[in-house]
């Protein structure tokens, strides 16, 4: 799709105004339909609206627009612009807060800290858009304001979206130790009842043993009274 110019509407109504180009034309340039431009040149349409002059705004020259006047076939195209503005780049960083919800980030520090404690320092200042020191001082408790903070959802605050909480959330998860996850699972029942079997045996092999004690002592006992 093709780019159109600032503000077609007022552009329309300027170029209606100021040229004799046709309908076409000008519906061509502001990506309009010719019966709307017509309309704005009835005065039925875009009434109230000041016209923009696409020259001084940089998206037309006299000289292509004198041309086009000319010549009814020839169709008008935005000028190329004379400063090249830089692409945004995403901004990195801590998360701006606005100044109304700034308050409310201690205590969801605190929600964060007691919620998700796997969540890094970096983490935190990502989703909230606070500092290390700040985040520090809460988990020790000497913040200036410790004994009134009470915590709250930053989602429901509107200080992060609950969508980069699961982000970050998962990728805590992904990078937390596995030794760590290990070590707070039960044994398998086989190992937990591997000892008591094995006391067991030695006690069945002892009772084994002294029946053939008494045995033999009996056939002693019975040669003896022959």
């Amino acid at each position: 799709m093709s780019q159109q110019p600032l503000m077609p509407k007022a552009t329309a109504v300027w170029l209606v105004e100021n040229t004799s180009l046709s309908f076409e034309q000008i519906a061509d340039f502001c990506k309009l339909h010719p019966l709307e431009v017509k309309a704005i040149a009835d005065g039925d349409a875009a009434q109230g609206i000041k016209g923009l002059d696409p020259i001084l705004t940089g998206q037309l020259t006299r000289e292509a627009i004198r041309e086009a006047e000319a010549n009814p076939e020839i169709r008008l195209k935005l000028a190329e612009p004379k400063v090249r503005l830089p692409q945004t780049k995403a901004r990195r960083g801590p998360r701006y807060t606005p100044v109304s919800r700034r308050q409310d980030r201690p205590n969801a520090i605190l929600w964060l800290i007691r919620n998700h404690p796997e969540l890094k320092d970096s983490q935190i200042m990502r989703l909230v858009g606070t500092t290390k020191s700040t985040i520090q001082s809460i988990r020790d408790r000497t913040h200036w304001n410790a004994a009134n903070l009470q915590p709250l959802d930053p989602v429901t605050l509107g200080l992060c979206s609950q969508l980069d909480l699961d982000l970050e959330v998962q990728r805590a998860a992904k990078e937390r130790p596995a030794a760590a996850e290990q070590g707070a699972t039960l044994l398998p029942p086989e190992v937990t009842t591997a000892q008591p079997q094995e006391a067991e045996e030695p006690q069945q092999a002892a009772d084994e043993l002294n029946v053939d004690a008494v045995l033999a002592k009996l056939k002693q006992l019975g040669g003896k009274r022959e």
